[in-house]
């Protein structure tokens, strides 16, 4: 009995998770993106990892993609500097 109700936990947690993702059309990359953000997330969870180690590397994550905008906004404007001396 107990291995039938832990299926059935399973069961219902995989379609609760799912009914969650399926405020976008199924499939759709708004679809996957939020699935890809939702596992990375339950990864970090499942695997019992500090919350400040989770803030942490999403901050480390968006600094780098800020720094680099930053570079490609630089880059960008020396160009567009550089075509009007021209």
């Amino acid at each position: 009995m107990e291995s039938r109700n832990a299926l059935l936990f399973y069961v219902l947690n995989s379609f609760i998770t799912m009914t969650h993702i399926m405020d976008y059309k199924p499939y759709s990359p708004e679809w996957h993106r939020k699935r890809f953000l939702q596992e990375a997330i339950f990864k970090y969870l499942d695997d019992y990892i500090d919350n400040d180690i989770i803030i942490n590397d999403i901050n480390d994550i968006l600094s780098e993609r800020s720094d680099d905008a930053y570079q490609e906004y630089t880059k960008l404007n020396q160009l567009k500097a550089k075509l009007r001396t021209d």
